[in-house]
């Protein structure tokens, strides 16, 4: 699947926007602060049903209205029409596109050509005074839930924050796997929404149980999901992780080791006590963390930060290839203002990237890409 378009409306800091991109390379320029990894923000949204940065949905609204939304018109990669390329995007706003141009048209597809139509209405909770749901995930202008929203549009994401994916917590380590296993595996959408909400009610009901309010037998229903869908999870963690590990190593002999917090019946009754004394569930794939080596070297305990950058950017060539031969579609590759994080052999090990599917990338700097690079993209600057 190919992005052709993005919408964005009331979104961050765009009040009405409308992007079209390069069946290729699209770069946006633009000072920091200007809202360019909100863009990638926005596509990475309509791929995974979730933002890589918000801590409350809400806060993806723009400042002072109450509905956000972000829609994307795409095209399926079997049918490959055929797309002018040009240098600029719509002008609206504050934008002012590259005067270079190269066709000016805009992407001449058959709207009725299997196009998906993905978009996601965003709310603080309340519209006009009344509840409202956070997300609502439309395809074609119906409709559907998360797990059969997510993954239809594939994106890899490479951004600053991952180059602490191996001294961060463990919650954005579980939180890449996720990323990736959403895309892919609609059983692991299932039950990765099954199992948080399972978490959530079995919470409550051990702090029900701590205050003489509830008691033990009542657990049984949620302690059956978690084990389901968490050995699920588990399951598929351990398979990609297995996957990355056999993948080869041009930069170290790098390898992930999966730290499971195993799930089942034996290991929920012995944290029994502590569960309820903590009123938190304390085994399973919420709980899971991975470690990273250079063969028997812990890179979070010894490892430069060099060395770091490296695995990150071994684990996007995992990614990419591993999404591409599990879907049969090479995803987006979304590069978000990370070349001035790497040093000049491993930008130019990214830059050969960018040509083998769409990319879209950000920068501050529009000569970051040697001209060799530059001959099927269009570049859009954000004032």
């Amino acid at each position: 699947m190919r992005l052709l378009e993005l919408n964005l409306k009331n979104f961050r800091n765009y009040s009405k926007r409308t992007f079209t991109f390069s069946q290729n390379t699209t770069v946006f320029v633009g000072p920091n602060a200007i809202g360019k990894t909100n863009i990638l923000e926005a596509i990475f949204l309509l791929a995974i049903g979730k933002s890589f940065r918000a801590e409350r949905e809400g806060e993806m609204v723009r400042i002072g209205e109450e509905v956000g939304r972000v829609k994307g018109i795409c095209h399926p990669d079997q049918s490959r029409p055929h797309l002018k390329l040009r240098i600029g995007g719509s002008v609206e706003g504050s934008f002012s596109p590259n005067s270079r141009v190269i066709d000016s048209s805009p992407p001449e597809v058959d709207r009725n050509d299997n196009i998906n139509d993905l978009e996601v209405v965003i709310t603080g909770g309340f519209v006009q005074g009344v509840k409202a749901p956070i997300k609502k995930y439309l395809v074609n202008g119906v409709p559907r839930r998360i797990v059969d929203f997510a993954g239809q549009l594939k994106a890899v994401l490479f951004h600053p924050e991952d180059l602490d994916l191996v001294r961060g917590s463990p919650s954005g380590r579980r939180r890449y796997l996720d990323f990736v296993l959403t895309q892919t595996d609609r059983e692991y959408r299932r039950s990765l929404s099954a199992y948080e909400r399972a978490v959530r009610q079995r919470n409550r009901l051990l702090e029900r149980i701590r205050d003489g309010l509830a008691n033990r037998q009542q657990l049984y229903f949620w302690d059956q999901v978690l084990i389901r869908d968490g050995g699920y999870l588990q399951k598929k963690r351990e398979e990609l992780i297995t996957t990355i590990n056999v993948a080869d190593k041009p930069f170290g002999e790098f390898r992930l080791l999966y730290d499971h917090s195993y799930i089942s019946e034996a290991r929920l009754t012995q944290y029994a006590e502590e569960e309820v004394a903590a009123a938190v569930t304390l085994v399973g794939p919420h709980r899971d963390d991975v470690q990273f080596f250079d063969g028997k070297r812990s890179l979070a305990a010894y490892g430069s930060r060099g060395e770091q950058r490296l695995l990150v950017l071994w684990l996007k060539l995992c990614e990419l290839r591993y999404i591409k031969e599990i879907t049969g579609e090479r995803p987006l590759l979304l590069l978000d203002d990370i070349f001035s994080e790497l040093d000049h052999v491993h930008r130019e090990e990214v830059l050969k990237l960018i040509n083998l599917q769409q990319t879209i990338i950000t920068s501050a700097d529009r000569h970051f890409v040697p001209e060799q690079y530059l001959k099927d993209t269009e570049m859009i600057e954000l004032t």
